[in-house]
């Protein structure tokens, strides 16, 4: 385990290379959903664990709920996101 601490993207930033937050199936685990976060020219860019998310967003007024999740995840996109 690394000792380093995850530098992250400004939000200005983050919302100007992100095109795309999907909800899929993680492939790897059964029965897990995941949120990818792709760029604007369709390009994986990282992911997020479904439940860690909804979590720590609780629950939004109604019709808030997508805003609250784009948000959280725009606030928390790696830098290394922009070396791929």
């Amino acid at each position: 385990m690394s000792n380093e601490e995850i530098q992250f993207l400004s939000f200005a930033e983050a919302a100007q290379l992100v095109g795309a937050i999907q909800e899929e199936e993680d492939v790897e685990i059964a029965n897990r959903r995941i949120l990818t976060v792709y760029s604007k020219d369709d390009k994986e860019l990282c992911w997020f664990d479904f439940e860690e998310v909804m979590k720590d967003v609780g629950k939004p007024e109604a019709g808030e709920r997508k805003e609250a999740v784009q948000n959280y995840i725009l606030q928390r996109i790696p830098v290394w996101v922009k070396e791929l």
